[in-house]
């Protein structure tokens, strides 16, 4: 009964610390936002980076970075270090928007080169970037 219970315990833990599948289709991966907001972006950098296992959030004055993964079709990110400059207040404005959607656990849909990610405030519409040199 206690090799049982031992080999029951083993495969949770492995369970645990195996990748989620679910977001391969995302890993080593770069966007640029289109929209936020239904606004241009007020910086052409402004971006999301997925890889090793790290969110890399550039926008407005702002950049964002930490783990991240999915459950089902929600983008968790966390816990975040951010780093922020002072800057115009549009760009202030789109730079706060984003992080308050990244915080929410936002709904994520990806359609070929197109990326949706909404909240119950906030949505943005991304475009993936080819990296191929």
């Amino acid at each position: 009964m206690r090799q049982v219970a031992f080999l029951l315990l083993s495969l949770a833990c492995l369970a645990g610390c195996s990748q989620n599948t679910e977001r391969s289709h995302l890993s080593e991966s770069s966007w640029r936002f289109d929209r936020i907001d239904g606004e241009r972006p007020v910086s052409a950098a402004s971006g999301i980076t997925f890889e090793d296992g790290q969110i890399g959030i550039e926008v407005g004055c702002r950049s964002l970075d930490g783990p991240w993964r999915m459950d089902a079709d929600r983008l968790v990110a966390g816990p975040l270090a951010q780093t922020e400059t002072a800057c115009a207040a549009p760009s202030w404005h789109q730079g706060t928007a984003v992080n308050s959607l990244i915080v929410a656990t936002p709904r994520i849909a990806v359609e070929g080169n197109r990326m949706i990610l909404q909240s119950r405030g906030h949505t943005a519409e991304l475009v993936r970037v080819d990296t191929a040199d």
